[in-house]
């Protein structure tokens, strides 16, 4: 399902070719906005994982959580990054950043695709139904 605060994997990747040359406050900014994007898309997922079976939503509602934690630790390294004040701290700080960002995309790509194959599963189990119902009405 495709919300309006959605961006496609492209555009995340020119957004943040654009981030690379903000300044701070900008990137606070798109910080705060990729929260409350993030924020929106959890809500969606909820609402939409409350029409799932009971399996399968608590196996989203662990990803849901991980990911919630994973959105906890990274606010608070970039709370305290506002602290750092040694040079090769701050160096190792970004690296490890920008390291987090590529694994983050690289999940994100891998999501899309479980998604893809989820919803073709649901697809080819409906097909297999209504067969099925079929021939039993014959």
């Amino acid at each position: 399902m495709t919300t309006t605060h959605e961006l496609p994997y492209g555009s995340t990747k020119q957004a943040a070719q654009a981030a690379a040359t903000e300044s701070r406050d900008q990137l606070r900014q798109r910080i705060d906005q990729a929260k409350v994007d993030m924020n929106l898309a959890a809500k969606d997922a909820q609402q939409d994982a409350s029409a799932a079976a009971a399996d399968a939503r608590s196996k989203w509602a662990q990803l849901k959580a991980d990911a919630a934690a994973k959105m906890d630790d990274l606010q608070t390294r970039i709370d305290k990054r506002a602290d750092q004040i040694d040079a090769n701290v701050a160096a190792d700080d970004a690296a490890w950043a920008e390291d987090d960002a590529a694994a983050a995309l690289d999940y994100a790509a891998w999501t899309v695709d479980n998604a893809r194959l989820a919803v073709l599963d649901a697809i080819d189990a409906r097909a297999y139904a209504d067969g099925l119902a079929k021939t039993a009405g014959s």
